[in-house]
Protein backbone atom coordinates (compact mmCIF):
# COMPACT_ATOMS: atom_id res chain seq x y z
CA UNK A 1 0.00 0.00 0.00
CA UNK A 2 0.98 3.35 -0.90
CA UNK A 3 1.46 6.17 1.99
CA UNK A 4 -1.02 8.22 0.57
CA UNK A 5 -3.62 5.66 0.51
CA UNK A 6 -3.07 4.81 4.18
CA UNK A 7 -3.34 8.07 4.88
CA UNK A 8 -6.57 8.47 3.31
CA UNK A 9 -7.85 4.85 5.37
CA UNK A 10 -6.70 6.25 8.36
CA UNK A 11 -8.34 10.14 8.00
CA UNK A 12 -11.58 8.10 6.40
CA UNK A 13 -11.45 5.78 9.91
CA UNK A 14 -10.81 9.13 11.73
CA UNK A 15 -13.59 10.51 10.32
CA UNK A 16 -15.83 7.53 10.69
CA UNK A 17 -15.21 7.02 14.59
CA UNK A 18 -15.91 10.99 15.37
CA UNK A 19 -19.12 10.91 13.49
CA UNK A 20 -21.25 9.63 16.38
CA UNK A 21 -19.53 12.16 18.75
CA UNK A 22 -20.38 15.05 16.29
CA UNK A 23 -24.28 13.57 16.51
CA UNK A 24 -24.12 13.01 20.18
CA UNK A 25 -22.69 17.24 20.50
CA UNK A 26 -25.46 18.20 17.45
CA UNK A 27 -28.46 16.63 19.74
CA UNK A 28 -27.17 18.46 22.96
CA UNK A 29 -26.84 21.46 21.30
CA UNK A 30 -30.39 21.77 20.63
CA UNK A 31 -31.93 24.13 22.33
CA UNK A 32 -34.24 23.97 25.32
CA UNK A 33 -37.87 25.92 25.06
CA UNK A 34 -37.68 29.68 26.72
CA UNK A 35 -38.45 29.24 30.37
CA UNK A 36 -41.18 31.54 31.16
CA UNK A 37 -40.44 35.17 32.42
CA UNK A 38 -42.06 35.33 36.11
CA UNK A 39 -45.63 37.05 35.97
CA UNK A 40 -44.67 39.96 37.97
CA UNK A 41 -42.25 41.39 35.02
CA UNK A 42 -45.09 40.58 32.62
CA UNK A 43 -47.57 42.42 34.62
CA UNK A 44 -45.43 44.92 35.65
CA UNK A 45 -46.46 48.65 34.38
CA UNK A 46 -44.45 50.84 37.89
CA UNK A 47 -41.09 50.60 38.80
CA UNK A 48 -38.78 51.91 41.58
CA UNK A 49 -35.14 52.28 40.91
CA UNK A 50 -32.87 52.06 43.92
CA UNK A 51 -29.55 52.59 43.54
CA UNK A 52 -27.12 49.86 44.98
CA UNK A 53 -24.15 51.92 45.12
CA UNK A 54 -21.07 49.71 44.62
CA UNK A 55 -18.10 48.87 45.98
CA UNK A 56 -14.44 49.95 44.56
CA UNK A 57 -11.03 48.49 45.77
CA UNK A 58 -9.15 51.08 48.32
CA UNK A 59 -7.33 53.45 46.87
CA UNK A 60 -9.15 53.22 43.50
CA UNK A 61 -10.37 57.53 43.31
CA UNK A 62 -13.24 58.75 41.10
CA UNK A 63 -10.54 59.39 39.28
CA UNK A 64 -11.10 56.09 37.53
CA UNK A 65 -14.46 56.68 35.53
CA UNK A 66 -15.94 60.52 35.89
CA UNK A 67 -19.37 61.64 36.66
CA UNK A 68 -18.91 60.40 40.54
CA UNK A 69 -21.02 57.75 42.49
CA UNK A 70 -24.34 58.19 41.69
CA UNK A 71 -23.17 58.29 37.85
CA UNK A 72 -24.32 54.74 37.48
CA UNK A 73 -27.86 55.52 39.37
CA UNK A 74 -28.34 59.00 37.28
CA UNK A 75 -27.22 57.11 34.07
CA UNK A 76 -29.66 54.16 34.20
CA UNK A 77 -32.97 56.33 35.62
CA UNK A 78 -32.40 58.62 32.54
CA UNK A 79 -32.45 55.68 29.90
CA UNK A 80 -35.63 54.13 31.68
CA UNK A 81 -37.67 56.95 31.83
CA UNK A 82 -36.46 57.96 28.43
CA UNK A 83 -37.52 54.41 27.43
CA UNK A 84 -40.85 55.35 28.75
CA UNK A 85 -41.94 51.07 29.21
CA UNK A 86 -42.49 51.80 32.73
CA UNK A 87 -43.49 54.28 34.87
CA UNK A 88 -40.67 55.65 37.29
CA UNK A 89 -42.07 55.73 41.07
CA UNK A 90 -40.82 57.31 44.07
CA UNK A 91 -41.11 54.40 46.45
CA UNK A 92 -40.47 51.05 46.55
CA UNK A 93 -44.49 50.57 47.79
CA UNK A 94 -45.82 52.24 44.96
CA UNK A 95 -43.89 50.03 42.34
CA UNK A 96 -44.54 46.50 40.67
CA UNK A 97 -40.83 45.77 39.86
CA UNK A 98 -37.37 46.97 42.03
CA UNK A 99 -34.80 47.70 40.23
CA UNK A 100 -31.29 47.35 41.53
CA UNK A 101 -28.55 49.14 39.83
CA UNK A 102 -24.94 49.10 41.04
CA UNK A 103 -21.54 49.48 39.73
CA UNK A 104 -18.68 47.49 41.28
CA UNK A 105 -14.67 47.25 40.15
CA UNK A 106 -13.68 43.52 41.98
CA UNK A 107 -10.57 41.69 41.58
CA UNK A 108 -10.21 39.33 39.62
CA UNK A 109 -8.99 35.59 41.26
CA UNK A 110 -6.38 34.03 39.15
CA UNK A 111 -3.87 35.07 36.56
CA UNK A 112 -5.12 38.03 34.75
CA UNK A 113 -5.07 37.99 30.77
CA UNK A 114 -4.39 40.70 28.52
CA UNK A 115 -7.77 43.31 28.83
CA UNK A 116 -7.92 43.40 32.26
CA UNK A 117 -8.20 46.62 34.30
CA UNK A 118 -5.22 47.15 36.56
CA UNK A 119 -4.92 48.84 39.66
CA UNK A 120 -2.15 48.97 42.26
CA UNK A 121 -0.45 46.12 40.33
CA UNK A 122 -3.74 43.73 40.36
CA UNK A 123 -6.27 43.33 37.53
CA UNK A 124 -9.79 44.11 38.18
CA UNK A 125 -12.92 43.88 35.95
CA UNK A 126 -15.25 47.06 36.38
CA UNK A 127 -18.98 45.39 36.02
CA UNK A 128 -22.98 46.39 36.22
CA UNK A 129 -25.16 44.59 38.01
CA UNK A 130 -28.75 44.90 37.83
CA UNK A 131 -31.40 43.01 40.11
CA UNK A 132 -35.01 42.82 39.58
CA UNK A 133 -36.78 41.87 42.42
CA UNK A 134 -40.66 41.75 43.83
CA UNK A 135 -41.61 44.52 46.08
CA UNK A 136 -43.87 42.52 48.01
CA UNK A 137 -41.74 39.45 48.65
CA UNK A 138 -38.04 41.14 48.08
CA UNK A 139 -37.61 37.52 45.92
CA UNK A 140 -35.13 38.20 43.25
CA UNK A 141 -36.96 37.68 39.55
CA UNK A 142 -34.03 38.06 37.41
CA UNK A 143 -30.52 39.77 37.20
CA UNK A 144 -28.13 41.22 34.56
CA UNK A 145 -24.09 41.55 34.81
CA UNK A 146 -22.42 43.42 32.14
CA UNK A 147 -18.65 44.12 32.06
CA UNK A 148 -17.04 47.95 30.90
CA UNK A 149 -14.07 47.02 28.53
CA UNK A 150 -10.74 47.90 30.06
CA UNK A 151 -8.67 51.33 29.07
CA UNK A 152 -6.04 53.09 29.78
CA UNK A 153 -7.27 56.81 28.64
CA UNK A 154 -10.12 58.28 30.96
CA UNK A 155 -12.00 58.87 28.17
CA UNK A 156 -12.37 55.54 26.48
CA UNK A 157 -12.85 54.33 30.02
CA UNK A 158 -15.77 56.33 30.20
CA UNK A 159 -17.41 54.95 26.97
CA UNK A 160 -16.84 51.83 27.80
CA UNK A 161 -19.05 52.71 30.97
CA UNK A 162 -21.71 54.26 29.07
CA UNK A 163 -21.92 51.07 26.54
CA UNK A 164 -21.78 48.77 29.47
CA UNK A 165 -24.53 50.24 30.83
CA UNK A 166 -26.14 50.49 27.45
CA UNK A 167 -26.06 46.91 27.63
CA UNK A 168 -27.95 46.71 30.91
CA UNK A 169 -30.69 48.63 29.29
CA UNK A 170 -30.64 47.08 26.40
CA UNK A 171 -31.03 43.73 28.69
CA UNK A 172 -34.13 45.04 30.57
CA UNK A 173 -35.78 46.01 26.82
CA UNK A 174 -35.06 42.87 25.89
CA UNK A 175 -36.72 41.22 28.67
CA UNK A 176 -39.76 43.14 28.73
CA UNK A 177 -39.77 42.51 24.87
CA UNK A 178 -40.15 38.55 25.50
CA UNK A 179 -42.31 39.15 28.49
CA UNK A 180 -44.93 41.37 26.60
CA UNK A 181 -44.69 38.47 24.00
CA UNK A 182 -45.90 36.16 27.06
CA UNK A 183 -49.10 38.18 28.09
CA UNK A 184 -52.35 36.61 27.72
Amino acid sequence: MTRQFKAAVLGMSLAISLLPVSVLAAEQAKAAPPAPVPAQIVAAKKVFVANAGGDQPAGFDDGQFSGGSDRTYNQFYAAMKTWGRYELVGAPADADLLFEIEFTVPPIAGAASRGDTFFAGRPYDPQFRLMIRDPKTNALLWAFTEHAAWAILQGNRDRNFDQALAKIVSDVQGLSTSADANKP
